[in-house]
């Protein structure tokens, strides 16, 4: 299926923040990433970068629920390998030059900033979303958004020190370790 220049400079957004942060990503790099002609980028996004940088956050958002979706029904220490799995797979595919699109506006966004807002509000459901997996896996409801906000904070902390330190060593200590928890509290 053939993509539209909007959605390929949306996507190619997500990865340039990924890769590069919110300042390290400019629009010459997406245009230029997307094949899009440069008069393209105002006309699809008359706000500039933030409304660019809003469209990908919607779309790093949509493709961790699109996994997390698929964990569905499976026993929560599964749902945690799986979430593990999809951080250590980007680490992977880039060769560890690659970390979490969402946190990289949300550590450059302004205080109070809608940017801000919008990282949010991704955190926020993917919360919700990951800890009503981690109930149909067993985990208690008392019990299992402190588990997904643990979850979530652990594998982003450890994409950090991973990145930092070049090596998988210390995500996969984390990694283990926050399985190990979700499986312990399975009831």
């Amino acid at each position: 299926m053939s993509r539209t220049p909007k959605e390929k400079m949306i996507e190619k957004t997500v990865v340039l923040l990924a890769r590069k942060g919110l300042q390290g990503a400019s629009f010459s790099e997406v245009l230029e990433a997307s094949g899009a002609p440069r008069g393209s980028l105002y006309h699809h996004f008359p706000r500039g970068k933030d409304e660019l940088v809003e469209a990908a956050l919607g779309v790093a958002s949509g493709q961790a629920r699109a996994f997390l979706a698929r964990s569905a029904g499976r026993p929560a220490d599964e749902v945690a390998q799986a979430f593990v799995a999809m951080w250590r797979a980007l680490l992977t595919r880039s060769d560890l030059s690659a970390g979490c699109a969402v946190v990289a506006v949300t550590v450059a966004a302004p205080q109070g900033s809608p940017l801000q807002a919008a990282t949010g509000e991704v955190f926020s459901v993917w919360r919700a979303e990951l800890s009503d997996l981690l109930v149909q896996g067993g985990i208690s409801r008392a019990r299992a958004p402190s588990l997904a906000a643990s979850l979530i904070a652990a594998c982003e902390g450890a994409v950090i020190l991973a990145r930092a330190e070049n090596s998988l060593v210390p995500f996969e200590l984390v990694a283990t370790e926050q399985i190990a928890a979700v499986k312990a509290a399975i009831v």
